[in-house]
């Protein structure tokens, strides 16, 4: 028994020493890195900053962290091995495996580009996006023989990398999202394998080259957010391959070429923000595959072409803040797949089709001319339909309307206005020092309209985040972490939006204002990551004016994180303040993430530059000018009332009294205005109110009275104001200073600073006309009082 167990054990053991000689005998004789190539790696990994790479193992045996199964979104690490298999165990020598395929996106390498990646001459697909590398392009790349390269969202700079011109084996080219500047070389028209180029987001500037027609593989190019100049070349026409062509925001002039009908392939259109000549609507009528259509702020005039309501493949179509007239064409009703259709701030007129106003799918007309009525006769908030002012300016003048279909947002106030106005954008109430920054927390904003009526004001949002390929977008942000500025829990959230976001300060009291706009960029990180290299531009206008223009928060502020504030002036003169976001197309678009950008604020602050007027002890409502202004100046608003009275009167009667100017009687009418005219000119007006006053009166109220009165008792007719335009000038609707203009120019040329040739200025009286009448004798029809001739407004002021 003990022989046979021997026996057995011999033979086990006999076998299990057979079995790893030959398990050992197969891994000698596996491929492995060509060792040139595995040298050429670890100077790769040093000057990348790649530091978890096992080289104790070879890069081609899956192991040793060179490949990673799991990864966070939007990173990815991988390098493939391309080997030839041994004849026999002996042979091992003359086999082995060469890179073919590495991948390094969203890692962070912090380093510069290895000329040693050009010593992996198998080297077919290439992506280092998203992270932080610097320099340039080694020139040693000339001779790889890539087919996809990728350094989307670096830190890589200079002119277009001219190695890369003689890489004729590239079929994708990503430069995207990197600080590459100057212009396009010609040379790039040898890369004649072309088929997808992106240069997005950089500073290239110059024309197109014309040698881009070499590239007659081209299926897609993405030129948007350079500094290109010159026209849209017509050459475009003929790279008939493409699908997709995008040129948001590159500063280049229209018109858009009619050429662009030629290119019947094109699933993806996007234009935007041309600087020049207008341009007509491109004939876009071969375009069957069309998916996704933007021709925004490109100066189209002319109508909307019926064959676009044709497009069944189209998903998103966006004609906003162009020159478009005419009716929605009626084939528009197909548009029934569509899931985004955005036609804002063009002069579109007639009916609303109905399709539009029962849509459940995103659609936003706002700021248009259509017929009043033929819409909604509400406002319609909170849903998937934006209708904020889009009727012609007629609605204005209907008191059924609502004020936010005018076309002006006009106040709807019952006595109360506004003197401030203070919102937390994104946020909760939040109190600041014991200031009360209202709540704006509706996650919407797609096209929308939100009124907080018991504040009095509004947002309109318009535009979602394209090729995020997420089914709802957010437009409001939080951050994260803790942030280290004054009052930071204003900035722990904001409100973004994809193209378009107004404020509406609605009520407010005519005056000049400081706006404060409130920021922080929170999206961005402040380390040395890619989620770092964000740029986020956007413009901002207040009462429509450019106030902001590419505005970088991050820049501003001094780095993600960090608050800044910007400061304007400014008037309200109809009671509406409006403060608009817009995205022009510019910054970048793909950090962190696709669909990253447009407008971000954190707060709105303002506060009025004049003391605002006492309230009415028990109603709380102001006290209306003409109850407070002083005795003083009562003569000369008796004069201004008379005059209006003498214009309503001859307007009825359809007779002018015989003379243009009045005379009075009563001397010191005269001298309170030729005191006025005077004050007028140096400036100090308001030395006319009651000092028994002190400085509890509205200044701006005052001084608009006076202005107005002056005006009414110029001498020259040419000069006076109408009636509708005295109601105008009173109510804030109407500017004054064109008027104050025009009588600072007469009074000036009449050495108006002297009295007595002030009088002779404004009551210059010729000896065949003069007629003096007293005040009595101008109001003795006693069917029109003074309440009648000048109506109380709901608000109490005069209208």
């Amino acid at each position: 028994m003990k022989e046979n167990s021997f026996v057995l054990w011999a033979v086990f053991l006999a076998a299990a020493f057979l079995v790893a000689s030959m398990d050992c005998a197969t891994q000698n004789a596996l491929p492995k890195l060509h060792p040139s190539e595995k040298r050429a790696l670890k100077e790769i990994a040093r000057k990348l900053g790649k530091r978890d790479w096992d080289f104790s193992v070879d890069p081609c045996s899956g192991g040793g962290n060179f490949t990673v199964a799991s990864r966070p979104k939007g990173s990815e690490s991988q390098l493939n091995c391309t080997c030839s298999l041994p004849l026999s165990n002996h042979s091992s020598s003359s086999s082995s495996c060469h890179v073919t395929i590495l991948l390094l996106k969203g890692e962070n390498l912090t380093g510069v580009l290895p000329p040693e990646l050009s010593q992996l001459p198998y080297l077919e697909q290439l992506d280092l996006s998203r992270s932080v590398l610097n320099g340039t392009v080694p020139t040693e790349w000339s001779t790889m023989k890539l087919r996809i390269l990728s350094f989307m969202g670096n830190k890589l700079s200079g002119p277009f990398p001219m190695a890369l011109t003689k890489i004729t084996t590239l079929n994708n080219l990503s430069l995207e999202a990197n600080n590459f500047y100057g212009p396009i070389p010609s040379e790039i028209g040898n890369l004649v394998n072309l088929q997808q180029i992106h240069l997005s987001s950089n500073n290239f500037n110059g024309e197109l080259p014309a040698t881009l027609t070499k590239l007659t593989n081209l299926t897609e190019l993405r030129i948007s957010g350079n500094n290109f100049s010159g026209r849209i070349p017509d050459f475009l026409k003929k790279l008939t391959k493409l699908e997709k062509l995008q040129m948001q925001g590159c500063l280049m002039k229209g018109p858009i070429p009619s050429g662009i009908s030629q290119l019947t392939r094109l699933t993806d259109l996007r234009i935007s923000d041309l600087r020049g000549n207008a341009s007509t609507f491109p004939d876009l009528r071969g375009m069957e595959s069309m998916n996704k259509l933007i021709l925004r702020n490109c100066s189209i005039h002319g109508t909307i072409p019926p064959y676009i309501g044709e497009m069944k493949k189209l998903k998103q179509l966006d004609l906003s803040f162009n020159n478009l007239s005419g009716e929605i064409p009626s084939s528009s009703q197909n548009f029934a797949n569509v899931d985004f259709i955005f036609l804002i701030g063009n002069m579109l007129t007639g009916d609303i089709p109905s399709w539009v106003l029962t849509r459940s799918k995103i659609v936003d007309i706002s700021y248009n001319n259509f017929t009043v009525g033929s819409g909604p006769t509400q406002c319609s908030e909170g849903g998937s339909i934006n209708t904020v002012e889009i009727y012609a300016s007629q609605a204005d003048k209907m008191p059924n309307v609502p004020s936010c279909l005018k076309r002006n947002f006009p106040c709807t106030s019952n006595g109360k206005y506004r003197y401030a106005l203070n919102i937390n954008c994104g946020g909760t109430d939040i109190d600041i020092n014991g200031t009360k920054f209202e709540a704006d927390t509706d996650p919407k904003g797609a096209s929308m309209l939100y009124i907080n009526r018991d504040q009095n004001w509004a947002f309109s949002s318009s535009g979602n985040f394209m090729d995020n390929a997420v089914s709802a977008d957010t437009y409001i942000v939080t951050n994260k972490s803790k942030l280290t500025v004054p009052h930071s829990e204003l900035y722990m959230s904001a409100r973004l939006s994809a193209l378009s976001l107004t404020y509406y300060g609605l009520c407010m009291y005519p005056g000049n204002y400081t706006v404060r706009l409130h920021f922080a960029e929170i999206v961005f990180s402040g380390d040395n990551t890619y989620t770092s290299l964000g740029e986020r531009l956007f413009n901002v206008f207040i009462q429509g004016k450019l106030v902001l223009e590419e505005f970088n928060i991050a820049k501003s502020a001094g780095g993600p994180g960090k608050a800044v504030i910007k400061n304007f002036t400014t008037t309200v003169t109809n009671y509406t303040l409006e403060i608009r976001l817009y995205w022009a197309g510019r910054g970048t678009t793909a950090i962190p993430d696709r669909g990253v950008y447009g407008p971000l604020i954190s707060a709105i602050s303002v506060t009025p530059n004049f003391d605002p007027p006492p309230e009415e002890p028990t109603t709380g409502r102001r006290v209306p000018l003409l109850l407070i202004v002083g005795v003083s100046v009562s003569a000369f608003l008796v004069t201004l009332l008379a005059v209006i009275i003498c214009w309503r009167r001859s307007k009825r009667s359809k007779s002018m009294y015989k003379g243009d100017i009045i005379r009075w009687n009563n001397n010191s009418s005269q001298t309170t205005v030729i005191e006025a005219c005077v004050l007028q000119q140096r400036g100090t007006l308001l030395e006319l109110v009651d000092p028994s006053l002190g400085q509890e009166y509205p200044k701006e109220e005052a001084l608009l009275m006076l202005n107005v009165a002056l005006l009414c008792t110029n001498a020259s007719p040419t000069l006076r104001p109408n009636m509708s335009q005295v109601i105008s000038l009173l109510e804030g609707q109407a500017p004054l200073q064109p008027l104050l203009s025009k009588l600072s120019i007469s009074s000036t040329s009449a050495n108006s600073m002297d009295p007595m040739r002030v009088t002779r200025n404004f009551w210059q009286i010729s000896s065949n006309e003069s007629q003096s009448l007293s005040l009595n004798e101008l109001c003795t029809d006693s069917s029109e009082s003074l309440t009648e001739t000048i109506p109380l407004n709901h608000s109490g002021t005069y209208q």
